[in-house]
């Protein structure tokens, strides 16, 4: 592993530990050369995920960028990194298990969706406002009204 600071490959490992789960593991490094500490997170990837844009590029899967939007979504509401960690790791296991190397960036985004929509209605309607690309402020009010019903509605179908 390469020192982030100084760039030294001679660097050691301190800690090991568990992590989200017991689905990462978490290790304390330190550069031999500069003296810098870092931490590293390793991860099981189950395959490699190219993702199908709408305009039909194919780029490859990138984790930052999902961990990116949720965390904007998820901006200044009370949650945790670690808890933003495992909703992000959730999504990306659950795109690795379907079997598939290719996958829509639209099933990504409904995926998000609906982890956001378990977890902070306000993350919800933000994500949604940047996912869905509305087209002016009626098309906006809609979705937030339809969603509000659908939130208040028990499993017998009556509104609460």
């Amino acid at each position: 592993m390469r020192c982030p600071f100084c760039g030294s490959e001679n660097t050691a490992v301190r800690d090991s530990r568990p992590a989200e789960d017991n689905t990462v593991v978490r290790r304390r490094r330190s550069c031999e050369d500069c003296g810098a500490r870092f931490t590293t997170f390793e991860r099981v990837q189950l395959r490699e995920i190219t993702v199908v844009k709408r305009d039909g590029k194919r780029t490859p899967f990138v984790r930052e960028k999902l961990l990116r939007s949720v965390m904007i979504a998820l901006r200044k509401r009370p949650f945790e990194p670690e808890q933003i960690d495992q909703l992000v790791s959730s999504i990306i296991r659950r795109l690795e298990s379907s079997g598939e190397s290719e996958v829509n960036s639209e099933d990504i985004g409904e995926y998000v969706m609906e982890a956001l929509g378990e977890l902070d209605p306000v993350a919800y309607v933000r994500y949604a406002s940047v996912y869905r690309d509305f087209k002016d402020a009626s098309a906006f009010a809609h979705f937030i009204e339809t969603h509000a019903l659908e939130k208040h509605i028990d499993e017998s179908g009556e509104k609460e």
